[in-house]
């Protein structure tokens, strides 16, 4: 930021010193040149009055700064001091023409040598001759040049606006700099500021509650977790005791075996989701993307949950078109899978559960949806929350970790999707994944 002061009034300052620098110069070149003319004009006013009186003598007799040259009303020379054997015809110059037509012409243009720049000016004499005075441009810039002390004073002056805006820089940006957000008055900072502070403090406000938040969420999972491998452990350490007593006949022996393998399946199902929800966590998802096609996915899925579902006579079925996203094929079955063995889970015996695939504004899109308990509105907001369960009585019946949904959010933030969801108690829910273009 003091760099952009910095250079930006610097320019500014350089900027307007030179356009003053062209103006000046500008108008002491124009000032020059005007004195320039008037000198030849009250020196050709001379020379004319003493041609009248004395003729070319007069001339001969002049030692001036000036070349003079005498020319006829035809154009030829009559006198030239710089070359007074040689006879041209001047009848062609502006300045001749001019000063024939006008009475007197001026003008500044290479000589008749071609050597050099001159200035011209030319005065019509009452014989109707014309009296022209010249010299060259060279002496008139060495005239212009006098001013050129007032460049080492621009210089000077570039340097110490360059030096001012350097201090300036610093000094505006000086409160900037030694701002402290955690002890501010209203004295410390400029009143220009004030938006920025409101805004700063702001979010300083929102970050610790976010902080606190995620403080409060961390210890809920740590406690979530404990309690969820600690309730089937707990099944399984009194079900071995039972067992190793021998006081169980054959028949409970089976049925407590039974349960042991329906807990440690529930544990395994749930350390499983944990592992998959902290690596999520930690790296997102480092597998490489692939084009996946959702319907192909789809039917993997349905194939998979075909037993289970056919165990309490729930129809599943898949509608819509073969929709590809980019994404990690892995992950997606898991999202698709989730959603469908809810599906199953909280449905009613002999309910369905669809799967739609489509396309909306160029965005594929993949919904599943069941006419199962549905979910209240009062619980809709929470159910992606990690182990949230609606009915946990129930969830924990058809064994369910409270872990599906979270993955299907964590999922869906690593592919830039949309989650939306739709659910009434009694009519079933649906729950839609919107993709990227």
């Amino acid at each position: 930021m003091t760099k952009k002061i910095f250079f930006h009034s610097f320019l500014l300052g350089a900027v307007v010193l030179l356009l003053c620098t062209s103006l000046f110069f500008g108008l002491r070149y124009r000032e020059t040149l005007d004195e320039t003319y008037k000198t030849m004009k009250v020196e050709a006013d001379y020379a004319a009055a003493g041609l009248a009186l004395e003729g070319t003598e007069y001339l001969e007799d002049i030692k001036g700064a000036n070349r003079i040259t005498w020319i006829a009303s035809d154009g030829n020379e009559l006198y030239d001091s710089d070359h007074p054997d040689l006879a041209r015809n001047q009848g062609d110059c502006a300045e001749v023409r001019d000063a024939l037509a006008e009475g007197e012409g001026r003008g500044i243009r290479k000589s008749e040598s071609g050597k050099e720049k001159t200035i011209y000016y030319a005065l019509r004499c009452d014989d109707n001759t014309v009296l022209r005075l010249s010299r060259p441009l060279s002496r008139f810039q060495a005239a212009f040049h006098s001013v050129s002390p007032v460049l080492w004073v621009l210089i000077l002056v570039f340097l110490i606006s360059g030096i001012i805006s350097f201090r300036m820089a610093n000094q505006i940006l000086k409160p900037v700099n030694e701002l402290d957000l955690d002890n501010l008055d209203d004295e410390d900072y400029y009143p220009e500021l004030k938006p920025l502070i409101d805004k700063l403090q702001e979010q300083k406000l929102t970050i610790r509650e976010q902080t606190g938040s995620q403080e409060q969420l961390r210890r809920e999972f740590s406690a979530n977790v404990s309690q969820e491998l600690k309730t089937p452990l707990v099944s399984i350490s009194d079900f071995a005791e039972e067992i190793r007593e021998g006081k169980c006949d054959e028949e409970r022996t089976k049925k407590l075996a039974d349960d042991i393998g329906k807990e440690s399946r529930r544990l395994i199902a749930l350390i499983d989701d944990i592992i998959k929800l902290s690596r999520l966590d930690r790296e997102g998802d480092p597998r490489e993307l692939e084009t996946i096609d959702l319907y192909e996915v789809s039917e993997e899925v349905l194939e998979s949950l075909r037993t289970q579902a056919g165990a309490r006579n729930i129809n599943m079925t898949i509608e819509g078109e073969h929709e590809k996203i980019w994404g990690v094929w892995q992950l997606i079955q898991e999202m698709i899978y989730n959603l469908c063995d809810n599906a199953i889970k909280y449905n009613h015996d002999g309910g369905s559960v669809t799967i739609r695939i489509g396309r909306d504004n160029n965005k594929p899109w993949i919904e599943v949806s069941d006419d199962g308990i549905g979910i209240p509105k009062e619980a809709q907001d929470r159910v992606f929350e990690r182990f949230y369960r609606v009915d946990k009585t129930h969830s924990k019946e058809l064994g369910g970790t409270g872990l599906g949904l979270s993955i299907v959010k964590h999922g869906a933030q690593i592919h830039n999707a949309k989650v939306t969801m739709e659910s009434n108690p009694g009519d079933g829910t649906s729950i839609r994944l919107i993709f990227p273009r």
